[in-house]
């Protein structure tokens, strides 16, 4: 891992910490996924050679730190997607910042619609949005992915009963395998199995 990405993830990490001691309302924190999800999920998109990464929900860009060193190492891409255009500059200076610039394209607006007039294939999607629409951002993308593409959901654990719904929905989906993850806030992991 380079410096640059090392220094902007510990930094991003640092505020995080500091901001939850404050107890700074979450919708003002930097509020980034956990290291280790961050860091497996990236992981698994090395590990598959995920070359099309899409993430519903930069945030300020942790996430998508982690999505983008795994695009650096497979020759892949990350196309992001932030509604709020405040984070979507602030994950833009933190990619640009880590020196992965050229891994990612960050979409500005409703992922239900940035998406949809996309049409190059998806290997690997995470979502980390808005609970209430994440099957929406799922169904928006699946007619991209091939079998084996991988789809990640976080949260699923903790706001088990705001996400009940994609995890059920994922869970029976006739095209798909998937199992939930008890690492930090809950991962819902799914694989499409056939067309």
């Amino acid at each position: 891992m380079e410096q640059e990405l090392f220094d902007a993830l510990s930094e991003l990490e640092m505020r995080d910490e500091t901001e939850r001691l404050r107890s700074v309302a979450d919708h003002l924190r930097a509020n980034i996924l956990s290291p280790d999800s961050a860091k497996f999920i990236s992981m698994l998109a090395v590990s598959q050679k995920a070359k099309n990464i899409v993430e519903v929900g930069s945030g300020v860009g942790y996430s998508t730190l982690w999505l983008a060193y795994a695009a650096s190492l497979t020759g892949g891409k990350v196309i992001t997607c932030e509604i709020d255009p405040a984070k979507a500059a602030e994950a833009q200076a933190t990619v640009e910042k880590a020196g992965l610039a050229s891994y990612v394209e960050l979409l500005i607006g409703d992922a239900r619609e940035t998406l949809r007039h996309r049409d190059e294939p998806v290997d690997f999607l995470f979502i980390d949005a808005d609970f209430g629409q994440y099957e929406t951002y799922f169904d928006v993308v699946y007619k991209r992915m091939g079998v084996g593409s991988t789809v990640m959901a976080d949260d699923v654990v903790a706001s088990e009963n705001e996400l009940a719904d994609y995890t059920t929905y994922v869970q029976n989906h006739p095209s798909l395998e998937s199992v939930t993850l008890p690492l930090n806030n809950g991962l819902e992991f799914t694989v499409k199995t056939a067309e």
